[in-house]
């Protein structure tokens, strides 16, 4: 059944009319057997199948947000909650695999929340070397009567080498708003005057409270119920690869990582079972042809939530 929506809600939909053209530029398994490059694509399948058709050390980035030990449904795609060893054994079965695809010099984000976040470090430990635990504020989502409403998830961050690896730091800092500013000899000490107020550029901690979820009123929202921001992605394409570096992302999803790093000039690869998502993704990678704007990304600056 369609969905009422209001009149400004900006969530991204497939018209009937469009969905064969977008269609058509998906790669299947088919098309991949058949030497299809996978540069810039999506490709529609099995994960564990498609990863046979993905190079060994293929990524700088890989980006994987797969799903977290929670009953969920994915657009007629069910999972479901289990015991935490029966989580880590299915994190177990797929991520050695991903893990292969990792050059020597790369890094992996892997994303989660409190309840799947001690399988994902036990399970990363396994293959890769953890640098940090990435916290970032959730602010959307219903209270709870008889426990603390959840307001954050998690992002490990993990290398092959930890004496060999790419990390930009001034490529996400971020600015923000000066509240009391502090001159010598009249002049501002380590912020920046100017007509749109006072600011100054911080280094990012492993704390990040100025995401937004994707909401009805972002133009990147899907109806994709676990959707991650571009901003949230942006952050780790940005300090962990460089220009026309190859981004991996074997969960796309509704393609968050894809049209990030396409928007900052990167190269891309996703893999995502359920058709639905790959059309929304390719649609939006379409859109981001002309359309590079991240929503809190400007000038080459991360801007405070709220800060403009």
């Amino acid at each position: 059944m369609e969905k009422s929506r209001a009149k400004n809600n900006r969530t991204l939909t497939l018209e009937p009319e469009e969905m064969g053209t977008l269609r058509g530029r998906l790669l299947d398994e088919q098309a991949v057997r058949g030497g299809a490059s996978i540069e810039n694509r999506i490709l529609h399948g099995d994960m564990m199948r498609m990863l046979q058709f993905v190079p060994d050390e293929f990524a700088d980035l890989i980006i994987i947000d797969p799903p977290y030990n929670l009953t969920k449904d994915f657009n007629g795609l069910r999972f479901n909650s289990r015991s935490s060893e029966k989580y880590e054994e299915y994190l177990d079965s797929w991520f050695p695999q991903v893990c292969k695809k990792l050059k020597a010099d790369g890094s992996l984000y892997l994303c989660g929340d409190w309840k799947c976040t001690a399988a994902l470090q036990r399970t990363l430990e396994k293959e890769l070397v953890i640098l940090n635990r990435i916290t970032w504020q959730r602010e959307k989502g219903r209270g709870a009567k008889a426990n603390w409403k959840n307001g954050m998830e998690d992002i490990w961050f993990a290398v092959k080498n930890p004496d060999d690896y790419f990390f930009n730091l001034d490529a996400v800092k971020i600015r923000r708003k000066v509240l009391a500013p502090y001159k010598v000899n009249g002049v501002p000490k380590d912020w920046e005057e100017g007509e749109a107020g006072n600011f100054r550029l911080t280094c990012p901690s492993n704390f990040w409270d100025d995401i937004s979820v994707p909401f009805w009123s972002m133009p990147e929202n899907t109806d994709h119920p676990t959707q991650k921001s571009e901003k949230l992605y942006a952050k780790l394409i940005l300090a962990s690869s460089e220009k026309g570096d190859m981004i991996f992302d074997p969960f796309m999803g509704s393609g968050t990582a894809c049209v990030t790093a396409k928007k900052l000039g990167r190269r891309f690869c996703g893999i995502e079972l359920n058709e639905e998502y790959c059309l929304l993704a390719q649609k939006r990678l379409e859109r981001a042809e002309k359309d590079t704007v991240i929503q809190g990304y400007e000038d080459g600056v991360f801007w405070e939530r709220n800060a403009r």
